[in-house]
């Protein structure tokens, strides 16, 4: 069984940054794709980014392409989300997960997720 734990959410201003963390406990396949999440309300959850577990591939929305990066720490078993120059629609919960079986990041399935951590970007 693969948890998940998110980390580092919070209230920041506009234009700043915050960075995310997922730990990751139990077995997961070498060929694993993981992703960040977010959902704002009255909206459906979206992909922000994902990256493969080996080699390390990434992908981004369009929203936040520039601004955000996704990274792994493979020997810790984390995976970050680094955010810079904030904006209000950035505003949501975002949620870390993980597939079981080998995927396209885009495609997924994701089978396994955190319990999300609250990012609140002030204007």
């Amino acid at each position: 069984q693969v948890q998940l734990v998110e980390s580092g959410g919070g209230l920041v201003q506009a234009g700043g940054s915050l960075r995310l963390s997922c730990a990751v406990s139990g077995r997961t396949s070498s060929r694993s794709v993981m992703g960040w999440f977010r959902q704002a309300p009255g909206q459906d959850r979206e992909l922000v980014a994902g990256i493969s577990w080996v080699p390390g591939s990434r992908t981004y929305a369009d929203s936040v392409m520039g601004r955000f990066t996704i990274s792994r720490d493979t020997a810790k078993m984390t995976l970050y989300l680094q955010m810079n120059s904030l904006k209000p629609e950035d505003t949501a919960v975002y949620y870390c997960a993980a597939s079981s079986e080998p995927t396209i990041v885009r495609r997924g399935p994701y089978d396994y997720w955190g319990q999300g951590t609250q990012v609140t970007v002030s204007s």
